[in-house]
């Protein structure tokens, strides 16, 4: 199983590939209870999810406290904490029915994290995470100029948000933002996943400076007025 995976070197030895076909598994029967996912295929999930999640496992240094905004179903986080256990990781997610999803894979593989249900807006306000992390990540969530509002006040000052996107003209809507919120792009990788499933970018933005206290704005304004 996994081939693919196999193929790019993404998975290690029989323990990561143990887990990532428990998770599997798992994400298969909670789909039927709730919409975790519309990949519903063995195939699919392990290149549209498992392979663009793992993508981005080489962008985290060794031992860093990572927090994902809009967990869903755990992507990228639980695919990156089954190769990098060294990191240590919080998964924010606004809906409750997920949040006991990702708690009951996290115990059925014993991996490093916790789970906050929260919306990304008000952890940002919150001083005791705010500028706290050394990492931010996020995938499939909106677009690059609202994410990085939600996600930038969470990183420390050297840290780092790693963005996974759909090749396309986010980036220069999303300058603007980066720039007011204290972040600067550091690098852009795109990469084209297994049987022409489509090209993908990680965008790596570094934080500079201090979000402005203004941010995030909240009542929803990040979707509807992004910077």
């Amino acid at each position: 199983m996994f081939e693919y995976l196999k193929s790019k070197n993404l998975i290690k030895n029989s323990l990561e590939e143990e887990k990532l076909v428990k998770f599997l598994n798992l994400l298969k029967e909670w789909n039927k209870k709730f919409n975790l996912t519309s990949i519903k295929e063995d195939r699919d999930i392990e290149i549209k999810h498992f392979e663009d999640s793992l993508r981005g496992a080489e962008f985290f240094e060794k031992g860093k406290s990572v927090v994902e905004i809009g967990s869903g179903g755990g992507f990228p986080s639980i695919p990156l904490m089954i190769v990098r256990e060294d990191l240590n990781f919080t998964l924010v997610e606004s809906v409750g029915k997920k949040c006991e999803f990702l708690k009951f894979v996290i115990n059925e593989l014993n991996l490093n994290a916790k789970v906050l249900n929260k919306r990304a807006e008000d952890l940002g306000k919150d001083k005791f995470f705010r500028e706290s992390f050394d990492y931010v990540t996020a995938r499939a969530v909106a677009s690059l100029n609202t994410l990085c509002e939600y996600t930038l006040p969470l990183i420390k000052i050297g840290g780092k948000f790693i963005a996974y996107k759909s090749p396309n003209a986010e980036l220069a809507n999303a300058r603007n933002a980066i720039f007011l919120l204290g972040g600067k792009l550091e690098s852009e990788h795109t990469y084209e996943l297994s049987c022409g499933e489509g090209e993908r970018v990680i965008y790596v933005i570094e934080k500079v400076k201090n979000t402005p206290p203004a941010y995030p704005r909240g009542n929803g304004k990040e979707r509807s007025k992004p910077l």
